[in-house]
């Protein structure tokens, strides 16, 4: 479903088309956490130029943007009942561009997973098999793309939490470069990490986004300087002499026979194109690295950034004799396991005694991973590789080893342009049985022209764009 689809129908019609499909699929797919009601939105937007790049065009948030006047729980139960005072910049940028906001779309809490099982509202189901996840944290996002519900949701990328609910939806994943767009407004996961990105079912659509969220913002001081290009109508899709590293670590840990042979495939219909394709090994030990180095960063960041959510300001407060009675009821109620696990690794990273043992030795690796991957992308004008080994696994799943190279490698690698800063999307390129198989491309700092012409050319030779997976009540 393209913006330009959506537009062929009348504006009213086709915002409420999209808001009745939300509730409809809801009992389904659970991807919702709050709906808005779009009447004054759609008043506003009569006095608005019909040639606004967004006019009319339904959109999703996740539930970690703040849209004034809307609950914003980040799925959490301890902001269950947290109204937000103003409007993210994303938000503002949204409106003024013509885009009618639906609802708030469920994520794992605070960004904190890649299942989307961590929601306080639920698992959110994949729309190509129910029994199978959505991937996170972004899930309810790309779910409400993948089933039609929206051509466009916004999403936000701290590890791989756009571009792994792609690949498992069957649709296109963007995370710019860092400071690429505002993160004002937006709940924090780990600052160092977080990107915000969205999800369309085409190229051409992400393009249009990206020029209408990027830019700088004098409200988020992380926010670049670095002028915005016409993405879109620079798009040609041509892959002559552009030239691609495989990603040999993540190539070699997949088992399934099935990915590698799709992914090898493509590779030689990109040589058929004039493309230059050769591999790339990067470090296997900092590969392998990259998660526990993750997780010690993100997680120390994670605890700090949450420190104020002590429901003594705002948030569900539970009764206590004393404020750090309160504190503990309701943080302890309002914070499921994997939060608390998360907080409690955090906590420890930073420690004064374990400051340089753990936390500043993991900021030491990442650094070497950056550079490892600053050297790879010397030689390539980008890097590719499946996103995942595999389709989107069973919600219910408990066989993962954890400590093998194809989860510790295949399916943690995207980390990478979160480490790096560095663009990186994913797009379909082929399927799995009935699942999609997604494709990503990570490149040089702000050079996301290039990735999404590079992206255009891998659309045009597989023709997986403007998928809908149907979902019937």
């Amino acid at each position: 479903m393209s913006f330009t689809s959506v537009k062929n129908n009348p504006v009213e019609k086709r915002v409420l088309e999209a808001l009745d499909k939300a509730h409809l699929v809801q009992p389904i797919l659970n991807a919702m956490v709050s709906f808005i009601d779009p009447l004054s939105q759609l008043e506003d937007l009569k006095s608005k130029d019909k040639n606004l790049p967004f006019y009319g065009i339904p959109v999703a948030l996740k539930d970690l943007v703040n849209m004034k006047d809307t609950i914003t729980t980040g799925s959490s139960k301890i902001l269950d009942n947290y109204v937000s005072p103003y409007d993210a910049t994303i938000v503002r940028k949204l409106k003024e561009a013509g885009a009618i906001i639906i609802g708030k779309a469920s994520c794992d809490t605070f960004g904190m997973g890649g299942t989307n099982k961590t929601a306080a509202t639920g698992p959110v189901h994949n729309p190509y098999d129910l029994s199978r996840m959505s991937g996170g944290s972004s899930g309810g996002s790309a779910v409400l793309v993948a089933s039609g519900v929206v051509p466009m949701a916004i999403g936000t990328d701290t590890g791989d939490s756009i571009r792994k609910p792609a690949a498992f939806c069957g649709i296109v994943g963007v995370k710019p470069t860092y400071g690429r767009i505002s993160r004002y407004g937006i709940i924090p996961y780990a600052s160092s990490l977080d990107h915000v990105g969205f999800f369309t079912s085409n190229v051409s659509d992400a393009a249009v986004s990206l020029e209408v969220l990027a830019g700088r913002d004098d409200l988020d001081m992380t926010s670049s300087f670095k002028p915005v290009e016409k993405y879109s109508s620079l798009l040609k899709g041509d892959l002559k002499g552009k030239r691609f590293g495989i990603i040999t670590n993540v190539t070699n840990a997949i088992q399934n026979k099935n990915t590698t042979t799709q992914f090898n495939n493509l590779c030689e219909k990109l040589k058929a194109q004039g493309a230059i394709v050769s591999e790339i090994t990067l470090n296997e030990d900092l590969m392998k690295a990259m998660l526990p180095t993750y997780y010690v960063i993100a997680n120390a960041e994670a605890t700090a950034n949450h420190s104020n959510l002590d429901s003594l300001r705002f948030g569900v407060q539970l009764e206590g004799k004393d404020n750090e009675e309160v504190m503990i009821a309701s943080r302890t109620a309002g914070f499921g396991p994997l939060l608390r696990k998360r907080f409690v690794i955090g906590s420890y990273a930073l420690f004064t005694e374990n400051q340089d043992l753990i936390f500043r030795k993991a900021q030491k690796v990442r650094r070497l991973i950056v550079e490892d991957v600053k050297k790879a992308l010397s030689e390539v004008d980008c890097l590719i590789a499946p996103a995942s080994g595999n389709g989107a696994p069973l919600i219910e799943d408990t066989q993962i080893d954890q400590l093998s190279s194809e989860y510790l490698v295949a399916e943690n690698f995207m980390a990478l342009g979160n480490f790096s800063g560095y663009p990186s999307m994913t797009l379909p390129f082929g399927f799995d049985g009935v699942l999609p198989l997604g494709v990503n491309l990570t490149c040089k700092p702000f050079e996301e022209r290039l990735m999404l012409d590079l992206a255009k050319g891998i659309e045009d030779l597989t023709q997986l764009n403007d998928l809908i997976c149907e979902v019937k009540p």
